[in-house]
């Protein structure tokens, strides 16, 4: 079965794509898209995949807009954080659909139903019918993880999220740093912060940091096209950003 994943936040298509291939090894991911423009070109240009994993919430604009653009010819499951009760609308046209963070079980059992329906099961979108759907509900805001409960003794402490300064590891320990240098560990691996942090507010800027875009204080170039960061506090070490996300980096600070 081959896959199209139409998703613009790097960590959540990384997750679903190790979903994937951990229920079946045996799917190919043929593409992962983030825009509809991108969208809209591949899907001009390129046999239907066999199923597309669509989220609502692109880079460009809301996904329906591909619809708009082209006829699509594959079955599509979206992927998305939209109301529970809302998104039941997209039923009445055999759209699936998948709530994030996304349930290993749940994406097993939706590809299940995807396999009894693909043999009697025509799929020929119509934009219109596509956009009237989505003005059925409105959109709700990710769950994003709003703050971190620290175990010290005896003693629970609650930290906001809006007042970590940046998140490092260290021989395989993730510490939390706060606004005031004070610095916890928690239970949670970089990757898993990725998927659960308000990317508006932090960035992965190398193996080792996330960082809070309030608590940077300063940027610049340095060697190979690299930028060095340094924070409003103390961290051990200097933060460099690798070439490869200098981009993404500043797309992040200039949103």
């Amino acid at each position: 079965m081959k896959v199209l994943i139409i998703e613009d936040e790097a960590p959540a298509s990384r997750r679903l794509q190790k979903l994937l291939k951990e229920i079946d090894p045996a799917l190919e991911i043929i593409e992962s898209l983030e825009s509809v423009e991108s969208s809209v070109r591949w899907l001009k240009n390129n046999p239907a995949p066999d199923v597309i994993f669509m989220d609502i919430q692109l880079s460009d604009a809301l996904s329906f807009e591909i619809f708009k653009s082209i006829n699509v010819d594959s079955p599509v499951i979206f992927t998305t954080a939209y109301d529970e009760y809302a998104i039941q609308a997209f039923k009445v046209n055999s759209i699936d659909y998948l709530l994030k963070p996304i349930d290993s079980s749940e994406l097993c059992a939706s590809l299940e139903k995807l396999k009894k329906i693909k043999d009697s099961y025509s799929v020929s979108y119509k934009a219109g019918e596509i956009a009237e759907l989505l003005k059925t509900f409105t959109p709700s805001q990710p769950a994003y993880k709003s703050r971190f409960l620290i175990k010290i003794g005896t003693n629970l402490l609650i930290i906001q999220a809006n007042d970590i300064a940046y998140f490092y590891v260290d021989n395989k320990i993730t510490y939390l740093v706060n606004r005031l240098s004070k610095k916890y560990i928690i239970d949670f691996s970089l990757e898993e912060l990725e998927e659960i942090l308000d990317p508006t507010d932090f960035f992965r800027a190398n193996r080792s940091f996330i960082l809070n875009i309030n608590s940077i204080e300063t940027i610049s170039y340095i060697f190979s096209g690299k930028l060095k960061v340094k924070l409003k506090i103390k961290t051990d070490g200097d933060i460099i950003v690798s070439r490869e996300k200098t981009s993404s980096f500043r797309q992040w600070l200039d949103r």
